[in-house]
């Protein structure tokens, strides 16, 4: 079965409008061409009053990548298979890749809400102004639910029974100011997305061989609904996390923000070396002090926002002072 990658504006609204109608929806309902997306299936209630024991998602053409987060108490599992054609990468180009993912073997109660996460990377197949359709079966002790429908052209996804769940595709300029030139200092930009204002993106420069880096910038949210940090993307590293660190006992410990970080109304949350920060896995190549680092911030409701990165020294604990750059 194919699923279709572009549908018109009518359509993604209609879809954004599904949840209050379907069992299996995405959270992060809007990403842009060519960046990471983390995908939250939200499981609101069960199949007619039985609980959910498996959920899978098919991932379409034209989205690569595609790694599932483990769930405790679940069994994890992934398919691959050929794509339709082959997909430019960081490593290259990939012409297979993981097809479904399936959670299965727990016990979600009817009454009971949860969320099966994956990251997957969109490719430029997908165009700003259509939507991708992630299909979502639950299996209910017994009993299928099949959230696999995809609207027609001119049909509204409240229309079918069972409508797959959606993201909307939009240009990340729609979701940002442009990144700053190259004669600007990175630090000294402020990035307006929505009702955040991004300041100060900076990472501090790696050694050779290391295969991770740490990122860093503050945000404040000007609105009146909070919204949360998913990840974020760089050229050298197939995936970004939100991460924090914290000591326990005199002992420093590292862990994900599984959820994503929380920016309140009115507050500014800032990242920084010692507490919230941006751990990019997996690098390609090193961090350079001194360079700048075009990537990308996802948020749940902003979206997926271009950022500019500063690069400080290995070790540093601020931003470089020079060129605009502030110590705090």
């Amino acid at each position: 079965m194919t699923f279709p990658l572009r549908a018109g504006l009518a359509a993604a609204f209609s879809l954004l409008a599904a949840p209050a109608f379907a069992h299996a929806v995405l959270g992060v309902k809007q990403a842009s061409p060519n960046q990471t997306y983390r995908g939250v299936v939200q499981i609101g209630h069960g199949c007619d009053g039985k609980p959910t024991t498996g959920v899978t998602v098919t991932i379409p053409e034209g989205v690569i990548a595609a790694k599932p987060m483990p769930k405790p108490g679940w069994q994890l599992a992934t398919t691959k298979g050929a794509y339709g054609r082959a997909y430019p990468s960081y490593h290259g180009t990939v012409s297979e890749g993981v097809k479904t993912i399936s959670w299965t073997g727990g016990s979600l109660p009817d009454d009971q809400y949860d969320e099966f996460v994956f990251q997957a990377r969109l490719t430029d197949a997908v165009a700003p102004g259509g939507i991708v359709y992630f299909p979502v079966r639950q299996d209910c002790d017994g009993t299928t639910a099949d959230w696999s429908q995809v609207p027609a052209a001119g049909q509204a996804a409240r229309d079918l029974s069972s409508p797959a769940p959606g993201v909307r595709i939009v240009a990340a300029a729609a979701t940002a100011a442009p990144a700053a030139p190259a004669s600007m200092s990175p630090a000294t930009t402020s990035i307006k997305a929505g009702d955040l204002t991004i300041e100060q993106p900076w990472i501090r420069a790696t050694p050779g061989g290391a295969k991770v880096a740490g990122g860093y910038l503050q945000v404040t949210n000007t609105g009146k609904e909070p919204d949360r940090l998913l990840s974020a993307s760089i050229p050298l590293a197939p995936r970004g996390e939100v991460h924090q660190m914290a000591m326990d006992k005199g002992v420093a410990k590292m862990a994900p923000v599984e959820s994503g970080l929380v920016i309140k109304p009115g507050e500014t949350v800032v990242l920084k070396p010692g507490g919230y920060h941006l751990m990019f896995m997996d690098l390609t190549g090193p961090v350079k002090a001194g360079d700048t680092l075009d990537g990308t911030l996802t948020f749940a409701r902003a979206g997926t926002v271009p950022v500019r990165f500063a690069v400080g020294a290995i070790g540093a604990s601020a931003p470089e002072a020079g060129g605009g750059h502030q110590h705090h």
